[in-house]
């Protein structure tokens, strides 16, 4: 069942200023991965969709959001323009800030809140106590030894209790939803 939800650079942007604002200002970038991953699997448990689209994958250290990973990683070139680099800093000492504030406009409040849910549980936790939570109670983090493995939606929404025929009909939906997107951009 091969499926990938479309990128939001905006709405990925939003997500993390949000937390960043939850974290007093800074964030190790992480934390700020693994809080990202763990609200979109509850997203998908509870809605079959995440609050940040991406891909996700095993990495040695958990679970990530592989193109988040790319914006806090990636050195885009002069005259590029990314919402996520007009707000977001770069990281020093593994810590990333706003610039300016990104907004939180693409979110409904049930997103919102299920954000600050998952900070109340999981934002008091370092970095470090992350990575082996995922590591210990996360069934579709698999240990790349030293690689990375794609993790599937599919897979979340499995270990998260999803039945085989649910998860094929909300993928089914998602990609249906995804292909009339792209037509009606397109127009």
């Amino acid at each position: 069942m091969g499926f990938r939800f479309a990128f939001d650079e905006k709405k990925a942007t939003q997500a993390t200023g949000l937390l960043i604002e939850k974290s007093g200002g800074s964030i190790n970038y992480m934390k700020l991965i693994k809080l990202l991953y763990l609200a979109n699997r509850e997203a998908l448990s509870k809605w079959g969709k995440p609050v940040v689209p991406d891909g996700y994958y095993s990495l040695p250290y958990g679970p990530v959001l592989s193109r988040v990973l790319s914006l806090i990683n990636e050195q885009l070139r002069p005259g590029t323009v990314s919402f996520w680099k007009e707000h977001i800093s770069a990281p020093q000492d593994y810590s990333i800030q706003t610039k300016q504030d990104p907004g939180s406009d693409e979110f409904s409040p049930r997103e919102i809140g299920l954000l600050d849910e998952v900070f109340r549980k999981y934002g008091g936790m370092s970095e470090w106590d992350l990575v082996d939570w995922c590591h210990k109670n996360l069934q579709e983090w698999k240990d790349p030894e030293g690689s990375c493995i794609e993790i599937e939606p599919s897979e979340i929404l499995a270990a998260t209790g999803w039945k085989n025929e649910e998860i094929r009909a909300q993928l089914e939906e998602e990609s249906a939803y995804q292909a009339e997107r792209k037509i009606v951009q397109q127009a």
